[in-house]
C-alpha cells in the first residue's frame, strides 16, 4: 500500500458492535465488496495470472532473443517469428536483436502499416507473459498485442482481440465481433469516410466491445501478462491485474497467432505462450 493510502487503526470502544451504529457499520463493511462489483468499481484483483498460466497451463513457446537476426525479411527474427510487414521495406531494419532484447523500430510511414510481428500460438484459453519497455525514442510510443486467426472468415485480416498500451490510456478490444467484423466494418466505414457520427445503435454496440481506462506509461521494464479465459480478456502488469473485459469475441476457439502491432519503438524480452486446458 502506498504511503498516501495508508490507513490508521483506531481503538474500538467497549460495546461498540453491540450498539445500533456499530451494527450498521459492520453490515456496511460486509456488503461493500458486493456494492463495488455492482457499480463496476471493483478494485484490481489479487489474482496472479502469470502463476495461473504456469501452474495450470502448458508452455507452447518461449524466447529470450539471445541471438542475432538473420536479416530484415519475413523470417529474419528467427525462432518461428514472422514480421509480416518487413518485406514491404526490406532496406529498413525494423527488428534488431541486441543484447538479448527485441528492439522494434517500425517504419510505419514507409511501409504504410505498423510493424506486425507474430508467432504461432493455437489455443482457446491461455495467454502470453513477456517483458516490455518504452525506450523513450519517440513521443508516440505504444504497444498493441493480442491474437489473430486468418483462417476464420468474416474478420478483416483475422484480427480477433488486442490490448493496447498508450502514453495515457490502455484498452482491451474485441475486434472479432467489433470493428474488424466485416459486416460491422462495411456499415461503419461510410460514416468514417464522411466524418459523420455513427448511428446510435452501432455506436452503442461498439462501446461494449472495448474497455478503456487511464494508464500512464514510463520508460521502465515491466512484466505484462495477457490472458483469454472463456469470454474474458485480462491484462496484468508487474503481478497486478490492471484491466479485465468480457465480450464474446475473446472466446474464439483458436488464437492461431500471437501478434504485436507496433507503430514506433518498443523493446521486448522473455516472451512465453501458454495454453490452459
Amino acid at each position: 500500500m502506498s504511503q498516501g493510502l495508508r490507513r490508521t487503526k483506531t481503538p474500538r470502544q467497549e460495546g461498540e458492535i453491540g450498539q445500533p451504529m456499530g451494527m450498521l457499520r459492520l453490515l456496511t463493511l460486509s456488503l461493500l465488496p458486493c456494492l463495488l462489483v455492482a457499480h463496476g468499481a471493483e478494485p484490481a484483483s489479487s489474482q496472479n495470472d502469470a502463476a495461473w498460466l504456469r501452474s495450470k497451463g502448458r508452455q507452447l513457446f518461449a524466447d529470450s532473443f539471445e541471438r542475432e537476426e538473420s536479416g530484415n525479411g519475413l523470417k529474419g527474427i528467427g525462432n518461428g517469428w514472422e514480421s509480416a510487414t518487413a518485406d514491404r521495406v526490406p532496406q529498413l531494419k525494423q527488428a534488431d536483436l541486441d543484447g538479448g532484447i527485441l528492439k522494434v523500430n517500425s517504419a510505419s510511414k514507409e511501409a504504410g502499416h505498423a510493424a506486425h510481428i507474430h508467432h504461432d500460438a493455437g489455443f482457446r484459453d491461455g495467454g502470453a507473459i513477456l517483458k516490455f519497455r518504452f525506450p523513450g525514442l519517440h513521443r508516440d510510443e505504444s504497444l498493441q498485442l493480442g491474437f489473430v486467426d486468418r483462417a476464420t472468415p468474416g474478420i478483416h485480416a483475422g484480427h480477433l482481440c488486442y490490448a493496447r498500451l498508450e502514453a495515457r490510456n490502455l484498452h482491451l478490444m474485441d475486434w472479432k465481433t467489433g470493428v474488424m467484423n466485416l459486416d460491422i466494418r462495411k456499415r461503419r466505414q461510410p460514416y468514417l469516410d464522411q466524418r459523420k457520427p455513427l448511428p446510435t445503435d452501432l455506436e452503442a454496440l461498439l462501446k461494449t466491445k472495448q474497455l478503456s481506462q487511464p494508464w500512464k506509461a514510463d520508460q521502465q521494464w515491466h512484466e505484462l501478462v495477457l490472458v483469454c479465459k472463456a469470454d474474458e480478456m485480462r491484462l496484468s502488469l508487474d503481478g497486478k491485474l490492471i484491466a479485465s473485459h468480457r465480450s464474446e469475441g475473446y472466446a474464439h476457439p483458436n488464437k492461431r497467432w500471437f501478434s504485436f502491432l507496433i507503430p514506433s519503438t518498443v523493446w521486448i524480452d522473455e516472451v512465453s505462450l501458454w495454453q490452459v486446458p
